[in-house]
Order: C-alpha cells, then sequence, then structure tokens
C-alpha cells in the first residue's frame, strides 16, 4: 500500500471501485469548476450540460477509447488526465484536474510527464490539447512542459490551442 506521502499515477481501472467513485468526483469537480469560470454555473453535476454530465456518470463509456490517468495519495484520488486515442499520429490531452487541496505539490506535472510517456510509448508523434484562456497558470505549466500555442482547431472563443511534439 502506498505510503500517505506518496503520490502514485495509474491507468484507471473500473475494476478498482474506490478509483471509480474518485475519478467521478473529479470530473464533476473539474466540470463545475470549468462551468463556473465560463458565467454557466450550475449547483451540481446533475446540472451540468449533458456531455459532461455523461463524463461524471459513466467515466468508462465516455472515454472507452481512452486512456484515463489518476494519481492517487493514500488511495484517495486526487488528480486525472484523459488521454484520447492515437489518430493520425497525434492525441489529444484533456480534464486535467488536480483536487484544489492538493495542488502544488507537482500532481498536475507527474499527470500530463506521464501522458506524454504513455502517448511516445504509443508512436504518437504530436500530443495537442486545448485550455480556456483564463487558466493562466495551467498554461504556464504547459509551456514549462514543451507545450505552444498553435493555430487553432476548435474556434470556441477563449480557447487556447497548444502541441507539442513526443
Amino acid at each position: 500500500m502506498a505510503d500517505q506521502g506518496e503520490v502514485v499515477i495509474v491507468r484507471w481501472s473500473l475494476q478498482d471501485p474506490p478509483a471509480q467513485g474518485g475519478l467521478a468526483a473529479l470530473l464533476a469537480a473539474y466540470h463545475l469548476q470549468t462551468q463556473a469560470e465560463k458565467g454557466e454555473a450550475v449547483a451540481d453535476a446533475d446540472r451540468l450540460p449533458e456531455r459532461y454530465r455523461a463524463e461524471v456518470l459513466n467515466p468508462r463509456a465516455a472515454f472507452a477509447d481512452d486512456v484515463v490517468l489518476v494519481a492517487s495519495r493514500g488511495g484517495t484520488a486526487v488528480g486525472c488526465l484523459v488521454v484520447t486515442a492515437p489518430v493520425g499520429g497525434r492525441c489529444e490531452v484533456k480534464r486535467l484536474w488536480t483536487d484544489p487541496e492538493f495542488r502544488g505539490q507537482g500532481i498536475a506535472s507527474r499527470l500530463v510527464s506521464a501522458a506524454l510517456a504513455h502517448a511516445a510509448d504509443a508512436g504518437v508523434r504530436t500530443v495537442r490539447l486545448s485550455v480556456w484562456q483564463w487558466r493562466v497558470g495551467v498554461i504556464a505549466l504547459y509551456e514549462r512542459l514543451g507545450f505552444t500555442v498553435t493555430k487553432p482547431w476548435d474556434e470556441r472563443d477563449r480557447l487556447v490551442c497548444m502541441e507539442r511534439a513526443v
């Protein structure tokens, strides 16, 4: 069993019931925060837009073709990140989230690094992502990890698209 201070990054598995609930809680927190930041706050996960509610209710189905990485400390899920299935030599990272109580401890960096290692093992040439422009801290993190702003593939207002070679 992991020491209470140790952070472990693992591929999420439906067979691990504590991780199931932990992943759903992390995804709910991510989406609730994002909705609030967009000025579209909702009271709880049941009121999220359908596509996001579906991720919270059934992550296994929502990310069936993807790899979900979960950071845990002492058996508690404290962070997550999704790596989409490769298409044309590239994949995307999304849903990077660290429980606010555990921020500033390198968990997000470790999740992104694990995603990059997974992409390299899968033969991916480029990893891309999109992030809301007001998330300046995470943009700085991505830049420190070698991502650069690129031509947008998603035209939503205030969304920054970034990528890096693997």
